[in-house]
């Protein structure tokens, strides 16, 4: 015969407290001690205790899932779910999302679901697995600035927080950096290091953070006496950091810095760069943007602007649970900022 299961009462006893006090603790109810607490948990370690989920729900009224949500706008005819996701997933930002996300829920019992909402069938899905109260709230992460689920999510009064300022006001929270600052950041360390002829490989135009970027650039550029910035747009892709390099040099062979809007597309910049003989950083000096693994593999190691992804995505986490909890009724935000973070290729 198989062994029984711990209960609650076996928890209990071996913490030396009432059962409604390993309920409350198991439960999540706020004012429990905090050394009644540790008590509790090492009991609950100790006799191997598996909360019953759907019993839980009952008295918390809470799925314990919360629904993390990558889309853009649009409904492309040809793509599939499988092609988003592998393009998605090839950006190590999205990883460090998620692996902030999970890092913030894991020692609270909760659990992700990962969703896609690309079309608008997506999003109706989107909208409805919340409704029916199968996850507590949303985490959106947005890859356009025209996506209209930011909107529907907050028509629908359903728990939701943005990963980025919306490009459309929106009453949903968020957190975001302050993007303008790291393009001045960037800026002023290529001055420093005496650049001349600098220019941008900018990311998608259509992003709100690519724009911002590349005004923090421009702004500290003209403010030191170089109105004219050459700009090729990139897709946050490698491959189109070196046709954007690529570009910039055929057009302005004497490019002699260059800051790329993410490392995907510095570390391909700096792939072209070598292909035409040019030495980074000797003869061209690169500064990516995010801190991503990519900075560290890249050849040379990349110079680059740091945004806190992980933090970030945990903050998201952090907010969101305020408002399924009630803890907080109305939005709010809160803005990283940035940091360089100098290595070999400037």
């Amino acid at each position: 015969m198989s062994k029984q299961a711990p209960t609650l009462e076996d928890v209990a006893r071996e913490a030396g407290v009432s059962r409604a006090t390993v309920s409350r603790v198991v439960n999540g109810v706020r004012n429990v001690d905090p050394a009644i607490q540790r008590l509790v948990r090492q009991a609950i370690e100790q006799t191997g205790y598996a909360p019953n989920r759907a019993a839980r729900a009952l008295v918390t009224r809470r799925a314990e899932t919360i629904a993390l949500v990558i889309c853009g706008a649009g409904d492309p005819p040809q793509d599939t779910h499988e092609a988003f996701a592998a393009r998605a997933f090839a950006d190590p930002f999205f990883g460090r999302v998620v692996s902030g996300v999970v890092g913030f829920l894991r020692p609270r019992s909760m659990h992700p679901v990962l969703m896609f909402a690309e079309s608008a069938e997506d999003r109706h899905e989107v909208l409805t697995y919340l409704r029916q109260g199968r996850a507590d709230g949303a985490l959106v992460v947005s890859t356009h600035a025209d996506d209209p689920l930011p909107a529907l999510l907050a028509e629908a009064n359903l728990p939701a927080v943005l990963f980025a300022r919306p490009a459309r006001p929106t009453p949903l929270s968020y957190v975001d950096l302050d993007h303008r600052d790291g393009g001045r950041l960037a800026a002023e360390h290529l001055l420093a290091r005496g650049c001349r002829r600098p220019a941008s490989v900018a990311g998608p135009l259509a992003v709100t953070a690519s724009q911002e970027r590349l005004a923090g650039f421009r702004d500290t550029m003209a403010r030191n006496g170089h109105p004219y910035l050459p700009v090729a747009e990139g897709g946050f892709t490698f491959d189109s950091g070196v046709a954007a390099m690529g570009q910039l040099l055929d057009e302005h062979p004497d490019v002699d810095g260059v800051f790329a809007a993410n490392d995907l597309m510095a570390q391909g910049a700096c792939q072209i760069l070598r292909e035409r003989g040019r030495r980074v950083p000797d003869d061209v000096a690169v500064i990516g943007f995010d801190d991503s693994g990519i900075a560290l593999s890249c050849r040379p190691p990349l110079t680059t602007i740091r945004q806190p992804v992980e933090q970030m995505a945990a903050e998201m986490v952090r907010i969101l649970d305020e408002h399924i909890t009630g803890g907080r009724l109305e939005p709010t935000c809160v803005v990283f900022d940035p940091e360089l973070i100098v290595r070999e290729t400037a």
